[in-house]
């Protein structure tokens, strides 16, 4: 059973993996579509903005300019790195009213968002036949935005992608006559946006994705942890009462074998015609039934909650009610190993509590004590008043109890050991009735314990 419990919660686990990575996936996937379908809606907003005449009086300006520096080189009046030079101080006078207008539209459309245009060039390429001149890029450094701000073009996102073809004419000499020749001429250019915050705004977007993600996440883990945990709740609970009916079991066995030889004993003649032997074996009959009778009471009383036991307090005198119960349990137990010492405060302090229920929780601790001791066996039991407690210390040099038993120590039912096999006999009913008188007389009770050093038990109940 513990090995399909283990093999149920790996495959959970797993399976939880598998639908947490298909889930991440998913959103990964939906984020991916929503970044596009953002970028494309800013793309399309400003699209009537680019296609304004004012921006595209402002382009024809620096390709006319660009064409006129371009016949001077072929001319050979001027060099590459001074048609560059030009081209770009001319590029720069027009981007201040390129700015302004872009500015003033965008406010006119009003997105909600701050967003940076910028238009960079890719290449000049003179084409003449065969033949190519590329006047840019060169190695010189030279920077590449045509217009717009300037901003790092990893942070931003492409929207478009141009060419401009032309034919230009130019004269130049050759061999001393003045000849009129064409070439073609091949621009590139490629336009960025940068929007701030767009990561933000895309989340924000998908709030509710995130939202029923993550509680479907949750609630998929609510349900396997709470499906597991009463998986193993149940299992524990089948063990508890399988250890249960074999410890009940096997404490019925004596008295009953001995009941029934007894009986036996009863019918026989040689029995019954001796007043001494028969009177003897209906004691043995009479001991045997009380002890049945016990056991039935133990399972019947000691298995009440805190709330079920009715509690009928008095006043008593703390040193008098504990001197007396360690009395009582020195004279019965009447154990040659056992010593108890007794530090019980002198002082005389009246406390409420019911004299019977509480006595049995001290037994029931006291003998435990006696059942799990080392020989000889040393108690020690001591009192003091704590933060308006009254505190009682029960401490033994027993084999101890594991940190692993001493969470379900106080559990209905449980004993330290393997299934039914005990080294001392018992139900598992002691302590549990033990911490429920307790309870029900708004106290609490804790223990310490480490292996093969004993173990202190402490009870704290209100001082009226």
């Amino acid at each position: 059973m513990k090995n399909k419990i283990t093999i149920l919660i790996i495959a959970s686990v797993l399976g939880l993996i598998a639908l947490s990575s298909i889930q991440a996936y998913l959103i990964s996937n939906t984020y991916e579509l929503k970044k596009k379908a953002f970028i494309k809606e800013t793309d399309d907003a400003l699209e009537g903005i680019h296609n304004q005449n004012e921006l595209d009086s402002l382009s024809n300006v620096w390709k006319e300019d660009l064409r006129n520096h371009l016949n001077d080189y072929k001319s050979n009046r001027i060099t590459k790195a001074e048609v560059l030079n030009r081209f770009f101080i001319k590029t720069d006078s027009l981007n201040t009213m390129h700015a302004t207008y872009y500015k003033k539209e965008l406010e006119h459309i009003n997105l909600g968002y701050d967003v940076k245009f910028k238009q960079d060039l890719i290449s000049i390429i003179i084409i003449e036949g065969s033949k190519s001149d590329t006047i840019y890029p060169v190695r010189t450094e030279f920077r590449n935005k045509i217009f717009g701000q300037e901003f790092n073009t990893k942070e931003g996102h492409q929207i478009n992608k141009s060419s401009w073809y032309t034919e230009s004419e130019y004269i130049h000499q050759e061999d001393g006559e003045i000849v009129k020749d064409t070439y073609d001429l091949e621009v590139k250019n490629i336009s960025y946006i940068q929007i701030k915050d767009w990561k933000r705004i895309v989340y924000r977007r998908m709030a509710a994705l995130f939202f029923g993600s993550l509680l479907l996440f949750l609630f998929v883990i609510g349900l396997l942890y709470y499906s597991i945990k009463n998986l193993v709740t149940q299992k524990k609970i089948a063990d508890i009462k399988t250890d249960f009916i074999n410890n009940i079991t096997h404490e019925l066995k004596t008295p009953l074998a001995t009941l029934s030889i007894a009986t036996k004993s009863l019918k026989n003649e040689t029995i019954k015609a001796n007043p001494d032997a028969f009177n003897n074996t209906l004691n043995i009959v009479d001991r045997q039934n009380e002890r049945l009778q016990k056991l039935i009471d133990q399972v019947m009383t000691n298995s009440l909650s805190n709330e079920d036991i009715v509690l009928h307090k008095e006043q008593v005198l703390d040193n008098v009610y504990f001197n007396n119960i360690i009395e009582d349990f020195k004279l019965a137990k009447q154990h040659s190993g056992l010593t108890i010492k007794n530090e019980i405060l002198t002082s005389e302090i009246v406390i409420r509590l019911d004299k019977f229920h509480f006595a049995t929780a001290i037994l029931n601790i006291l003998e435990n004590a006696v059942k799990y001791s080392a020989e000889p066996t040393i108690i020690t039991f001591k009192t003091e008043i704590k933060n308006s407690n009254y505190c009682l210390k029960i401490s033994d040099n027993g084999i101890g109890i594991s940190q692993k038993n001493q969470k379900h120590l106080f559990d209905k039912f449980y004993r330290v050991g393997d299934g039914n096999v005990h080294d001392v006999k018992g139900l598992g009913l002691g302590l549990y009735y033990t911490s429920q008188i307790i309870k029900a007389h708004q106290g609490v009770i804790t223990l310490e314990s480490e292996l093969n050093k004993g173990t202190t038990f402490t009870i704290k109940i209100p001082v009226n």
